[in-house]
């Protein structure tokens, strides 16, 4: 993986076409009503604008990005604003499945290791699991042979190692579920700001 692309996991970014004659001061004046939300500080120096949140308010618009920046500039076409937002969400969202795959390859090792012992130790019992002598009178009068001691508490275990049995199937499922909300959320939010600021400037084309 590239820098680049690392960068653009947790990173939105974007641009917007602005009217032919809108300056900055009037760029900026519109798009501050979203960033005047609780938890929302910014700060303005010449053509560009930065923002930060700290414990946003769920209704808050743009309470998915925790800092960013926009800036205004001038192409050969007119102005433009160009926009780089960070998301520690979207990270979050990102990292938490490969936490959910690793858990689960390590439940994989951990039940190979235990299948591996398990079997070293049914070897063990059967080398140990030897008739136990019965005295002549015994047999001669029919007596059944003397149990093996310790035989029930083996069936125990048996049975408690087949009601928990060490499956990764969760953690998968838990890593899917992360995986598409990393992704949905990555589209929309990338969507959803774009059409937040369009709105705000009053129609700008992308």
């Amino acid at each position: 993986m590239t820098p680049r692309f690392l960068d653009r996991i947790w990173h939105v970014a974007g641009s917007l076409r602005l009217p032919h004659g809108q300056s900055v001061d009037e760029t900026f004046t519109r798009l501050d009503p979203l960033f005047d939300a609780y938890g929302t500080s910014h700060q303005r120096a010449g053509n560009t604008l930065s923002f930060s949140k700290q414990d946003p308010a769920a209704q808050d618009r743009m309470a998915v990005f925790d800092r960013g920046e926009l800036k205004v500039e001038q192409d050969a076409a007119g102005p433009v604003l160009r926009y780089r937002l960070n998301s520690r969400m979207l990270m979050f969202c990102f990292l938490l499945p490969l936490l959910f795959i690793g858990i689960a390859q390590a439940t994989v090792w951990i039940g190979t290791l235990e299948s591996a012992g398990a079997e070293e130790k049914k070897k063990d019992e059967k080398k140990e699991d030897l008739e136990l002598p019965q005295h002549w009178i015994d047999k001669a009068l029919g007596a059944p042979v003397p149990e093996k001691p310790g035989a029930d508490k083996k069936d125990e275990k048996k049975n408690s190692e087949k009601k928990n049995p060490r499956s990764p199937t969760t953690a998968y499922v838990f890593a899917g579920i992360f995986a598409a909300l990393y992704v949905i959320g990555r589209v929309l939010e990338d969507r959803k700001v774009k059409a937040l600021f369009r709105k705000a400037l009053g129609g700008g084309k992308a």
